[in-house]
């Protein structure tokens, strides 16, 4: 065991404020990209990793869907982390000295209400934490980064400005991988499941296997599609739903469900985080 939790970013990013608050004994190894991440749980670097899969603000995280199938390990847990925005400056820097503000381009348009009415002007940079880490070696009181209050802490910077982003309800959704399955019933708010599947080349074969789980009662919370190894005709779906494969209406759904599909790869089965509802 290397106690080590794996994320991709740097130290500082919000996956590395969702592997403090989730595993806050264990140490975060930063990554330069999700397969890196994923190869140092694989190989043994890390025994678990932190992946983000979705913004309530922005949807999907792009390319996540298509690694996880390949990637050989399973979901053990989901984590959501609430993306509070702050502005932050080197050590004696003042609100009024601000003329602008460095962060990933997807946190500068979640607070533009804010750099509006301070007269900031917007800098885009690498990433969250990156920004911050650079406004760091910067002898420049007038830039400051956009970025976690953890990122703050890292790179010594003051906090100017706290939860500045324009929605109050901006969260990410992450998994927790590990190369060994967990499948034993756990948590308080039941079970998830996780899989994906593509359907047979035959008229309505969708709409055939999506009926095991509502004649069933199975709550699907979530479908989507994308497609493999750039074929349009090769459709693949992810789906989350509500329940234990070994729950009597869950069995039923997922036996239709292999009646109407191929490749069907149950990827993880996890408590149902209590943020989650």
């Amino acid at each position: 065991m290397t106690n080590r939790i794996a994320f991709q970013g740097e130290l500082g990013a919000y996956s590395h404020e969702a592997c403090r608050n989730a595993r806050p004994d264990m140490e975060a190894l930063p990554c330069r990209t999700f397969e890196d991440a994923i190869e140092a749980v694989r190989s043994g670097a890390a025994d678990l990793g932190m992946l983000p899969v979705e913004n309530s603000t922005y949807g999907r995280v792009a390319d996540i869907h298509s690694l996880l199938p390949q990637s050989g390990l399973h979901i053990i847990e989901e984590a959501f982390v609430r993306v509070h925005i702050n502005l932050l400056g080197r050590p004696g820097t003042k609100l009024a000295d601000v003329t602008h503000a460095m962060s990933h381009t997807v946190l500068l348009g979640q607070c533009k209400s804010f750099l509006a009415e301070h007269g900031i002007h917007r800098v885009t940079g690498a990433d969250t934490a990156g920004s911050a880490r650079h406004v760091s070696e910067q002898n420049d009181s007038s830039l400051a980064a956009l970025a976690s209050e953890l990122a703050g802490e890292i790179y010594e910077l003051d906090l100017l400005a706290r939860h500045i982003e324009d929605h109050g309800n901006n969260t990410t959704r992450f998994l927790i991988m590990s190369r060994d399955a967990d499948t034993t019933p756990r948590g308080t708010h039941g079970m998830m499941t996780s899989f994906v599947f593509q359907v047979r080349n035959i008229p309505a074969a969708l709409y055939k296997a999506m009926g095991g789980f509502a004649t069933n009662g199975v709550n699907m919370t979530k479908l989507e599609s994308y497609m493999v190894n750039g074929s349009f005709t090769a459709t693949q779906f992810y789906a989350d739903i509500q329940g234990h494969p070994d729950d009597p209406a869950v069995q039923r759904a997922l036996d239709e469900l292999n009646f109407f599909t191929t490749n069907v790869e149950i990827l993880g089965v996890y408590p149902a985080a209590p943020e989650r509802f």
